[in-house]
């Protein structure tokens, strides 16, 4: 019953995201990013919490579509939604302050809520280790840097593998 939810969980994900793009010059499908995400926390910090792993698919889709959180609290559950929720920055805010919210609000999250971001900015920040999104330039990309790294400060002692993996892109970017 798992594995059926969390495939549910996917393929709700994809659809969600079908005409999206990542902002790179190869214009990947979004959902690469979201199912990233899972697998970072699965895969490679050998999170196997399933509320957790279904955030991690999901942790984008009310920000950026037509998804609500009555919809995710009912096709997946209370808990799945409530990580969600702590993930989704509210973009009626603007950019800024929804910055300086994520920096502030990340030491009280969720320990749940702190996985799924950490594993965002690695995906995220790996990615611009590498790629430049379009219409970016360099001194965004720094910034990007500086403030991802604000975040994860404020997310420490959540997961050891996470934070160093995160520390090696920082230390790559000098930050560290």
């Amino acid at each position: 019953m798992e594995m059926e939810l969390f495939m549910k969980c996917l393929k709700f994900a994809a659809h969600k995201h079908r005409n999206q793009r990542r902002k790179n010059l190869s214009e990947t499908p979004y959902i690469n990013h979201p199912i990233n995400v899972a697998f970072i926390l699965s895969g490679e910090a050998h999170i196997n919490d399933n509320a957790v792993l279904m955030a991690a698919l999901l942790h984008d889709t009310v920000e950026d579509t037509d998804t609500t959180f009555n919809e995710i609290e009912n096709l997946f559950g209370p808990e799945v939604c409530s990580i969600v929720r702590e993930v989704t920055d509210d973009k009626s805010l603007p950019k800024d302050v929804r910055k300086q919210l994520q920096i502030e609000h990340a030491s009280n999250s969720s320990m749940e809520a702190k996985l799924v971001k950490l594993a965002d900015k690695l995906d995220n920040l790996r990615d611009l280790q590498t790629t430049l999104p379009n219409s970016w330039t360099e001194e965004r990309r720094e910034h990007y840097f500086i403030w991802a790294k604000k975040v994860v400060d404020n997310l420490r002692g959540t997961n050891i593998y996470l934070e160093a993996q995160l520390d090696d892109v920082f230390r790559a970017r000098k930050m560290i």
